[in-house]
C-alpha cells in the first residue's frame, strides 16, 4: 500500500505545458466535493481519449476521498470501452479521475487500487461524446 503513493507521484509530475494544481499551494487543506464531477469528467475525458466517439458500457462511481501522492484529494473511478483506431473493441478500461478544489484535474491510467472498492453506475453521458 505504501508502494502506491510513491508510484503516483511519478504520475504528476511535469506533462509538459499541462499544468497541474496538485504540485502547487492551491491543493493544500481539506478538498471540496467536486458537485459538477459528471460534466467536469465528461470535458476530461473528449480531451483525453483520442477518439470520445463510440465509447461503450460506460459506468462511474460517485467521488470518493483517497490519498494520492500524501494528500487526500476525491477520486471518481470509470469503467468504459472505449472505439480502437481500427473501429474495433477490445478490453474494458478502468481510469481514475483526480479532482482538485472541486475540478477534475488529472486521468489516471493505472487506477486499480485507487478503485478498489468503488461502486459504480451506468453513465450513460460518456457513450454519447462527439468530437
Amino acid at each position: 500500500m505504501l508502494a502506491l503513493p510513491l508510484a503516483l507521484t511519478g504520475c504528476f509530475g511535469s506533462d509538459g505545458d499541462r499544468p497541474t494544481l496538485m504540485e502547487g499551494t492551491q491543493a493544500g487543506g481539506p478538498q471540496p466535493f467536486p458537485d459538477n464531477f459528471r460534466g467536469d469528467t465528461l470535458a476530461l475525458m473528449r480531451s483525453y481519449l483520442n477518439n470520445p466517439v463510440g465509447v461503450r458500457d460506460a459506468s462511474m462511481a460517485e467521488p470518493a476521498q483517497r490519498e494520492v501522492g500524501g494528500r487526500q484529494f476525491y477520486v471518481s473511478c470509470l469503467h468504459f470501452t472505449p472505439r480502437e483506431t481500427d473501429g474495433t473493441y477490445k478490453a474494458m478500461r478502468e481510469r481514475a479521475v483526480i479532482f482538485v478544489n472541486g475540478r477534475a484535474d488529472r486521468v489516471v491510467d493505472r487506477a486499480s487500487e485507487l478503485c478498489a472498492g468503488a461502486v459504480y453506475v451506468p453513465f450513460p453521458e460518456l457513450e454519447k461524446m462527439t468530437r
